[in-house]
């Protein structure tokens, strides 16, 4: 339970460190925004990432762009609404806070992201199908590795918070 506040806390400094960071540049020198979710598509940098870590062959890689071409349609939408609904949020957080409409749109958010997991989860099941044996076991470790980091975070984290006891 720790965790799970921990990373909504994380998610939501980052939405408003994002927002400050937008709104202090003006529009001649803005660079264009990065993409929604960079992590969607084999063309962004965890696409290519896994692709080279797995060694995916050419026939993979097409595989792989045509799930996310055929899934493109599903997600984008959702992924827009997801961004009107942080808009949305972004003014109470900005100007006068409203319990009531945040808890409204904080409701919204959790149906459209259940959604979006589900969408997300059959389109990695998709992706997982056209691995061979080996990948599947290669990624698996490096799924285990990156879990086994985390907690090593989380523990460090932990421990960092625990206050000092009176032996020390």
């Amino acid at each position: 339970m720790k965790s799970i506040r921990f990373r909504l806390l994380i998610a939501a400094l980052a939405v408003l460190l994002g927002t400050a960071i937008a709104k202090s540049q003006t529009a001649n020198d803005a660079p264009p925004p990065p993409p929604m979710h960079h992590h969607f598509g084999m063309e962004g940098r965890m696409g290519h990432f896994f692709a080279a870590k797995l060694n995916l062959t050419d026939d993979q890689k097409a595989q792989a762009r045509a799930i996310w071409q055929k899934e493109a349609p599903t997600m984008k939408p959702l992924m827009q609404q997801e961004h009107q609904l942080d808009m949305q949020l972004r003014q109470y957080v900005e100007g006068t806070f409203d319990q009531a409409k945040v808890q409204a749109i904080a409701a919204q958010k959790a149906q459209l992201d259940a959604q979006m997991t589900v969408e997300r989860a059959r389109i990695h099941n998709e992706m997982y199908q056209i691995l061979t044996a080996d990948q599947k076991a290669q990624l698996q470790q490096m799924e285990a590795d990156h879990e086994a980091r985390m907690q090593q975070r989380m523990q460090r984290h932990a421990g960092q918070e625990a206050p000092a006891s009176p032996e020390q």
